[in-house]
């Protein structure tokens, strides 16, 4: 073996290796993506999809003596008993439920210190967003800046809202309207959403932008989005990526407990812009020099058995370009628990090559007279059998 294909070997397993080992110590993704829910050219679409095991919004008190002006819910709770656990509850039930000294609502359908059964029925509020600016994507973090705006127009008077922006931070706020049923409002920050690479470099990516208010429950206030006032702002791009689909809709969320009778639901709104690559920009990235790796080392097949030195080098150096492509490539990356569709083209590479190699290391170990039978058998069957790979690879 020639120095070259020794240095080549030996940094291709060096740069292999560190490679799996990103590979390996990444830890899955968490979450699922939503369902797409949108159509394609910057259409709004409304999807709501409430908690299967979401109850009903709650009925009006109506023999409910009214709430103070100022007054807040807490301060007409009463104290938790012993009474107030369901009868023939066990001890686990019990425990589950909370059975500590808590402030409780005996009205309505929730025990929650923050619902309002005094409220009257909720005010169902339609949200509208216009999406101005979407700036400095980080696929590494799926972090973005964005600035828009949103309006909630309600059917009755809201209650006094403390709007939080749930995946956002260092969010500020500015309050253009605000009256009992029209508010409006101007939000710019810096927002976080999931991130999903399994078909890098053809992906799609989710920003999402989430509402909800931080003591109303759904016995106050609803979402509804509003289809009519869900857009983007003109002349709108996130450079770097193409507008897929923009999405809104709004559910029921409930936290896990956070203390005791921690049962009320919150409404929360969720507006959604779907971007996904260029697609000749993502081949040209990833599938055109993997390709080109593997065309380059098929060339030494039709070299003859005497021209070894010549057909060795085609092979080697070619694997050590590969494990340095794949590296460069995954840097751009945030580490991952599953393989991309570029890990897998690339898989497929390093198949491709190791068949090249074992062809011309053949040529060492077979007797003199079956060196011409050997040269034609694996210049039918490497070229062919490297197509498949690389085409099963670009398609799983």
């Amino acid at each position: 073996m020639t120095a070259v294909q020794l240095f080549s070997l030996v940094v291709a397993v060096v740069l292999g290796l560190a490679i799996v080992a990103a590979k390996v110590s990444a830890q899955p993704a968490k979450g699922a993506a939503l369902a797409p829910a949108g159509l394609a050219g910057g259409a709004t679409v409304h999807a709501p999809a409430p908690s299967a095991s979401a109850p009903p919004a709650p009925d009006a008190a109506a023999s409910a003596p009214a709430m103070p002006d100022g007054g807040s819910p807490i301060d007409y709770a009463v104290m938790q008993t012993e009474d107030d656990m369901p009868k023939g509850a066990s001890d686990e039930e019990k425990a589950a439920i909370g059975t500590g000294k808590v402030p409780i609502h005996r009205e309505g359908r929730f025990r929650s210190p923050f619902a309002h059964p005094r409220f009257g029925g909720p005010a169902t509020a339609k949200v509208g967003l216009v999406l101005n600016e979407v700036r400095e994507y980080n696929i590494q973090t799926g972090s973005f800046q964005a600035e828009f705006f949103v309006s909630l127009t309600s059917d009755k008077e809201m209650p006094d809202l403390n709007l939080a922006f749930t995946n956002g931070h260092e969010v500020t706020s500015t309050t253009l309207a605000d009256t009992p049923t029209f508010k409006f409002y101007k939000v710019g920050g810096t927002f976080t959403g999931p991130i999903d690479l399994r078909t890098y470099p053809f992906d799609a990516q989710r920003l999402p932008l989430e509402i909800e208010d931080q003591k109303a429950g759904v016995d106050q206030i609803v979402f509804e989005p509003d289809n009519n006032r869900t857009s983007l702002d003109e002349g709108f791009a996130v450079p770097g990526w193409n507008l897929s689909q923009i999405a809104a809709r709004a559910y029921r969320h409930l936290y896990p407990p956070r203390f005791d009778r921690d049962d009320l639901y919150v409404s929360r709104y969720k507006f959604e812009l779907v971007v996904d690559r260029f697609g000749l920009s993502a081949a040209l990235s990833v599938f055109v020099p993997a390709f080109m790796i593997v065309l380059i080392s098929l060339t030494g097949m039709w070299i003859p058995p005497d021209g070894m030195e010549v057909r060795s080098n085609t092979g080697a150096p070619m694997l050590a370009a590969a494990v340095l492509f794949h590296y460069a490539l995954i840097q751009s990356l945030p580490a991952t628990g599953y393989l991309t569709r570029a890990d897998k083209v690339m898989m497929g590479t390093y198949v491709c090559l190791l068949l090249n190699m074992f062809s011309t290391w053949l040529f060492f170990v077979v007797d003199e007279e079956h060196m011409d039978r050997t040269f034609k058998l694996g210049r039918a069957a490497v070229p062919t059998l490297s197509f498949l790979v690389m085409l099963l690879a670009s398609i799983r």
